[in-house]
């Protein structure tokens, strides 16, 4: 080959190069201005039916609407949420697979387990929050303390403490309590339940003296007097319950709400996940959407995917604190 003909081959060599670059570039415009192109699967990694399930439910339809594309809710659950969270960290990132993020399962779980399935912080991009989910102290009528100051002395006047149930070892509600003992030297007593339900009934029947629990699935008995309520882990007062005080009443800075949002695999294009985002926090603020997530007891929250991500990360060292003062984990 002559000189001539290896510089031309050079020369067409670099244009094709720029000409690839140039494509490169412009994919990611193209892809986000063709998403979505199917149906959107979200994940939610518990089973069909709890406040989590059903709050995404309400998200998805109206989601789906603004998308122009169904999003369709494939429970997965298993491993207190670890099941269904893995399967998205592995799903192709271009949008249409996302995964309802929950955080017991993705800022308290990775330090409860002696082996997590995912990277928090690696695995996800965070798109929004869809809402906060309020927790309350409830105990049975016949608890002789009827304010927390009072549970807490109580508490440490009894042998043995005074027992008290959750939805699980190292979900929020037994955190929430665990933090509590330690910010007040209360004696509580964990006896986890597989799921809230079966806690709450036997606080009602008496055979459980307490229960950390969220407020959506108490309140119906709080307003029958078959429970009764003590405070709220909330930053506020509820406006479903204004006459029950925040546990930041009596402790300064407590507040604990179980959220739940959307995350997409990491890799995500950017354009992908803002897009999502936008209407996502067009969704939330809708008032039908939000009159219906507020009977879940959920208050609605579309953020950025940049304040969520902050979130994450503040909740990941604040529950790595209270997880070893506590010593919960789970091999």
């Amino acid at each position: 080959m002559t000189n001539i003909d290896n510089a031309s081959r050079r020369r067409w060599l670099a244009a094709s190069g720029a000409l690839a670059l140039g494509m490169g570039l412009g994919a990611t415009p193209a892809l986000a201005q063709d998403f979505p192109s199917k149906p959107i699967r979200l994940v939610v990694p518990f089973t069909p039916g709890g406040v989590t399930d059903t709050g995404a439910r309400v998200v998805a339809e109206r989601l789906g609407a603004r998308l122009g594309q169904q999003v369709v809710i494939d429970n997965r659950p298993g491993a207190s949420g670890n099941i269904g969270t893995q399967a998205v960290a592995s799903a192709a990132p271009d949008g249409h697979t996302l995964v309802l993020g929950f955080d017991g399962t993705l800022v308290i779980n990775p330090h409860v387990f002696a082996k997590v399935p995912f990277d928090t912080v690696k695995d996800f991009v965070p798109v929004s929050k869809i809402g906060d989910t309020a927790l309350v102290i409830v105990t049975h009528p016949s608890v002789p303390a009827k304010t927390l100051p009072e549970l807490i002395v109580y508490s440490k006047r009894l042998p043995g403490g005074l027992s008290y149930g959750s939805s699980g070892t190292g979900g929020t509600p037994h955190i929430a309590a665990e933090m509590l003992k330690v910010r007040t030297g209360a004696d509580f007593l964990h006896v986890p339940y597989k799921g809230g339900g079966q806690a709450l009934a036997d606080v009602v029947g008496g055979q459980l003296p307490m229960l950390y629990t969220a407020v959506a699935g108490a309140l119906p008995f709080i307003e029958r007097g078959q429970v009764r309520a003590i405070a709220i882990s909330s930053a506020q007062r509820l406006p479903s319950l204004p006459d029950v005080p925040t546990v930041a009443e009596t402790v300064p800075g407590f507040e604990v709400s179980s959220w739940i949002g959307i995350l997409a695999p990491a890799s995500t294009p950017k354009p992908i996940a803002e897009r999502i985002q936008r209407e996502l926090h067009a969704v939330v603020n809708e008032p039908g959407v939000k009159e219906r997530l507020t009977k879940l007891g959920i208050t609605s929250v579309g953020n950025t995917p940049a304040e969520f991500g902050q979130q994450i990360q503040a909740d990941l060292k604040k529950y790595a604190d209270v997880v070893k003062a506590a010593g919960i984990k789970i091999e």
